[in-house]
């Protein structure tokens, strides 16, 4: 959450940051959407690429620049889609992804976690052929999303294709890292060294998150 400054100008690469005592978590949200909505087809229209609907339009450069770096060290790379159950609402409209709360509630009863793995050899070595062939990747997704959320046939709804592996989060599993994660953050606040580091750590990662996100848009 970026809490206590605000955006005010982005120009020739420099920003201008305000402090503020609010932050409004709905109008930053807005304008993310925007943001995506907007500048997502236009990338889309500029490169001659269809716009997908539950999925960004990829950028090559990150994605040949990773496996270019590091393909003597790789011979496969996996293709993850995740989709949320109960995100759908009412008039059929997809909602934000569930929060923790949602979690903890049942809003989300169940993640779906869709793994393909593609041998290194299969992937496009020059940027020009990997961006079509990176695109191509992403309409799958795409087409596996409209499947999972609008699928007519309310058996293949909220499901993936293929054989399923099912996994239940017990509280065997949650409990101690949520008891270590407590116990860390009410020891760091015990002291006042540790409450400092606590809120430079908080007011500065909230910062430079804002930063990256509005660099990237």
């Amino acid at each position: 959450m970026w809490y206590g400054y605000q955006i005010i100008s982005v120009q020739h690469g420099g920003m201008y940051v305000k402090r503020s005592a609010r932050f409004n978590e709905k109008k930053m949200r807005n304008k993310l959407h925007m943001q995506m909505k907007t500048k997502t087809p236009a990338y889309a229209d500029k490169e001659g690429l269809p716009v997908l609907k539950h999925v960004l339009t990829p950028r090559v450069k990150a994605t040949h620049l990773a496996i270019d770096s590091m393909k003597s060290y790789l011979d496969a790379v996996y293709d993850i889609t995740v989709a949320y159950e109960g995100t759908i609402d009412h008039k059929g409209q997809r909602k934000s992804a569930p929060s923790m709360t949602d979690f903890l509630c049942k809003e989300c009863p169940r993640i779906h976690i869709y793994f393909e793995r593609i041998e290194l050899k299969d992937i496009p070595e020059e940027q020009i052929f990997m961006r079509r062939w990176l695109h191509e990747r992403f309409k799958l997704k795409d087409k596996l999303l409209i499947e999972f959320y609008d699928a007519k046939d309310s058996k293949r709804r909220n499901r993936f294709p293929g054989k399923s592996v099912h996994s239940k989060l017990s509280l065997q599993k949650t409990v101690p890292s949520l008891l270590f994660l407590s116990g860390l953050t009410a020891s760091m606040l015990l002291t006042e060294s540790g409450r400092k580091l606590y809120i430079k750590t908080w007011i500065f990662g909230s910062l430079l998150g804002c930063l990256w996100v509005s660099i990237k848009a």
